[in-house]
């Protein structure tokens, strides 16, 4: 690998930048995103195992929430945590595999749940239109089965989206004026 002149930093990763020229802003910014994503992790956390045990919540609409909150425990975690090491160290950066990596997951959490989205305003459409036969539009196997294809619709759609961004030419920078 090249070594760029000065920085010593390799043209295979890039620098993120955030505030680096403001640390006592990065030290406030690294307790804030701690706090919340604790906070976050522990939420999510409670939800999925309140709607696991609870044998009454075992319905389509509860179904997808824990569905929901399994996502936004994922779509934290692909950048949040990266976020919080680059503002305690000195060399804040990402290997470019690892960028590819970080945009894939993030896209594809961001179009699962777009999508899922969606399929909870179903749910919720066949409740209120169709109250008699609920239970039957929306049995455990169609609940299972659109849960499978809004996963899988999400991560192969940002897939392709990943694959030809990184046909896109690279201009040579590697300074980025981001946290992830």
């Amino acid at each position: 690998m090249e070594e760029e002149r000065g920085n010593g930093s390799s043209q295979w990763e890039f620098i993120l930048l955030g505030v680096s020229d403001q640390p006592r802003l990065e030290m406030l910014l690294f307790i804030v995103f701690l706090v919340l994503y604790i906070l976050n992790l522990l939420g999510n956390l409670v939800i999925i195992v309140v709607l696991w045990l609870e044998p009454i919540l075992h319905t389509p609409m509860y179904f997808f929430l824990s569905n929901l909150s399994f996502l936004d425990l994922c779509y934290t975690t692909s950048t949040i945590p990266q976020m919080l090491v680059n503002f305690r160290s000195t060399h804040k950066s990402i290997s470019w595999a690892g960028c590819v990596a970080q945009l894939y997951v993030f896209l594809s959490l961001g179009c699962t749940e777009c999508l899922l989205l969606a399929v909870m305003a179903y749910d919720r459409y066949v409740a209120i239109c169709q109250p008699l036969r609920y239970t039957i539009i929306m049995s455990r196997r169609l609940c299972l089965q659109m849960a499978a294809t809004i996963w899988l619709s999400g991560f192969g759609n940002s897939m392709l989206q990943v694959i030809l961004t990184m046909r896109l030419p690279r201009c040579g920078r590697n300074r980025v004026d981001h946290f992830f």
